[in-house]
């Protein structure tokens, strides 16, 4: 009987995590376009930097590379979100001038960027190898894969809620209320005396510290990334994710993320089980348009999605 719910169980857990860690990028999302109005359609970019950062900082000395320095996790993680924070301000000076799909174009273009540097600079991220032994802190001393992820879980969990409650004070505060008027009107805001473009920047440095701290997460719980981890697919997703759970509340963000990447699982569960392996690439494409047509009947029906715009 333990080897029957050790399978399903075993999913589960691997199935939260994934979910946490792209409730934790929908969050961050949420605070630049839910409170802010930032159309950024570069999320996968920002995951991207705090990715390989935490890698660089935390995995072991190779000669076939920049980088192995063998830090602690927890200051590989840290370092990802400053790398995040410190990207998002270089870009964000220049681009968040910019507005509405002018922005978009902007932040797509650098995210497509930063995949096409990791996928080329060999040197420093292992290229199209990817980087290997990224490290599972206290993995043998939680016996192995089984336990190990489960107190990965309660760990990513934690670090969710912390987020979460953290925005959520950050948000309700008169910082808050400032990016919810520059949201509804920036010129407005501006004509009250408040410097939009400071506020627009805070939040967009924020929202990209936790985007690079999921980043981190995911690295450390797989113990390998590679460049096709942070296509622009994951944008798509987190997207669907916010729109779906609604944009505006930090709770809509985190049970968006969690049940578009059920939707998202289950129909691929279901595509391996009905489709032949010939149809697999069309079946790719499928899933992908069925997320679409999912989106459209929320927006159609539920356009404040699942919870609302309570800001």
């Amino acid at each position: 009987m333990v080897e029957l719910l050790a399978g399903p169980l075993a999913y589960l857990v691997f199935f939260l995590v994934i979910a946490l860690y792209y409730a934790l990028i929908t969050l961050g999302l949420n605070l630049q376009w839910g409170f802010t109005g930032l159309f950024n359609v570069g999320v996968a970019g920002f995951v991207l930097v705090g990715a390989y950062s935490s890698a660089i900082l935390t995995t072991p000395d190779d000669p076939g590379r920049i980088g192995g320095f063998g830090l602690p996790v927890p200051l590989g993680m840290a370092g990802a979100m400053l790398s995040a924070g410190l990207f998002a301000l270089l870009v964000g000076i220049p681009a968040l001038r910019l507005r509405h799909d002018y922005l978009a174009i902007t932040t797509f273009g650098i995210a497509v960027t930063l995949q096409l540097v990791a996928l080329n600079l060999q040197v420093l991220t292992g290229g199209p190898f990817g980087m290997n032994f990224v490290p599972r802190p206290l993995y043998d001393e939680l016996g192995g894969q089984g336990g190990w992820n489960l107190a990965y879980l309660l760990f990513v969990a934690a670090l969710v809620l912390l987020v979460w409650r953290g925005l959520a004070r950050l948000t309700a505060s008169p910082w808050g209320r400032v990016l919810r008027a520059i949201r509804e009107d920036e010129a407005a805001a501006a004509a009250i005396g408040k410097h939009v473009f400071r506020f627009r920047l805070e939040a967009f440095v924020l929202g990209a510290m936790v985007m690079g701290l999921a980043g981190a997460v995911y690295a450390h719980f797989i113990g390998f990334i590679a460049p096709e981890d942070f296509l622009p697919i994951l944008t798509f997703q987190v997207w669907a994710m916010l729109i779906v759970g609604g944009a505006g509340d930090h709770r809509g963000a985190i049970a968006g993320a969690v049940l578009v990447w059920a939707i998202w699982t289950g129909s691929g569960m279901l595509l391996d089980l009905f489709v032949p392996p010939e149809g697999k690439a069309q079946a790719a494409a499928l899933q992908v348009a069925g997320i679409g047509v999912a989106l459209c009947l929320v927006l159609l029906f539920r356009p404040t999605g699942l919870l609302g715009r309570r800001g």
